[in-house]
């Protein structure tokens, strides 16, 4: 079977391999892969930014595709099913284990670059009809961990939502934000963007190039309440920024750190703001199940800025790298 490589932590290190086709044993089912979508974290393993265990390794964290074949023991999935592989196959519910939180595909187990992969059919989800295999590919790390930062702030119509850019995880935030009721608002350095924001339901938009104080324009725009999630993406130019924004017991959700691990904060603010400061690493199988149903009901399509073939995966990931120009998800055929 056909498989993309990394050999090193360099864009330059891809290659093109054949490899034995593996076989399903018990409780496992052999997935072909239709599809895959990069995240923040596929570059950052690119890049030597996310210690990985050993190189080579298959890359991409995010994939979806339809069951080739079933192990003994597996009831819940069919041959021909279309379904969507889980980054983290270990977690399948409750609260998150060092030991099983830290097995991620293209990180310490085999990710979506490959004809076919085998895994744990709990760690499959039934893709929902309505998405292509490309935009179910874009499920996993995005929809799972938007879904996540929204139930851990209680978001429902009438909460505020603050989102820190238009990248994979801000515009899946954005949908299902919409979806329950919620206010949003949306920050990016492109007037283009913001459009394309507001055309997907952006009540409030703000371009930080022209307003680098955007948690002072987040307060004016609540009537001086602030939100009631941010979602953190950025890092150390932004963090002290989402403190400000937060309303009265708020929740910072931290999921990235585009620019930067290292951050300054206001710990009196977040004293008498009595916030919520929550890190995040995606979520568990049962949350990205609980995310593809809410995608389901909604008939949420999710946004893919482009699409490159898998002989052009260097090309998507510097797509990526070069920061701030796509508006949602990056996706990669593997057929």
């Amino acid at each position: 079977m056909h498989a993309v490589e990394l050999s090193a932590p360099s864009l330059d290190a891809f290659r093109r391999v054949t490899l034995p086709q593996p076989e399903p044993g018990p409780g496992e089912a052999l997935v072909a892969m239709r599809a895959a979508s990069l995240n923040f974290v596929d570059l950052a393993v690119a890049t030597g930014r996310y210690p990985v265990p050993r190189f080579p390794l298959i890359p991409v964290a995010d994939g979806a595709g339809e069951v080739a074949a079933i192990g003994p023991g597996v009831t819940e999935f069919v041959v021909g099913q279309r379904v969507i592989a889980h980054s983290k196959p270990l977690w399948v519910g409750g609260p998150a284990r060092a030991e099983i939180s830290a097995a991620t595909r293209g990180v310490v187990l085999p990710g979506s670059l490959v004809e076919y992969a085998v895994l744990p059919a709990s760690a499959l989800v039934p893709t929902p009809a309505h998405l292509t295999d490309e935009a179910a590919a874009t499920l996993p790390i995005a929809a799972t961990t938007a879904w996540r930062g929204l139930r851990t702030a209680g978001v429902r119509a009438g909460s505020v939502v603050a989102l820190i850019g238009t990248g994979g995880v801000s515009v899946m935030a954005l949908q299902l934000a919409k979806a329950v009721g919620a206010t949003v608002i949306i920050t990016s350095s492109s007037d283009e963007k913001l459009e394309r924001a507001k055309a997907l339901g952006a009540d409030f938009t703000i371009n930080y190039r022209r307003t680098p104080a955007w948690d002072e324009a987040v307060l004016e725009m609540t009537g001086g309440v602030g939100a009631d999630l941010i979602v953190e993406t950025g890092g150390t130019q932004t963090f002290g920024r989402s403190i400000n924004a937060a309303a009265l017991g708020a929740t910072v959700f931290v999921i990235g750190f585009v620019t930067g691990t290292t951050a300054e904060a206001d710990l009196f603010a977040i004293m008498r703001k009595e916030l919520n400061v929550q890190g995040n690493t995606t979520g568990s199988v049962a949350d990205l199940r609980d995310a593809a149903r809410a995608v389901a009901a909604s008939k949420m399509t999710p946004v893919i800025d482009r699409t490159f073939g898998i002989d052009e995966t260097p090309q998507a990931y510097a797509y990526l790298a070069q920061g701030g120009q796509h508006f949602g998800k990056i996706a990669i055929t593997c057929g």
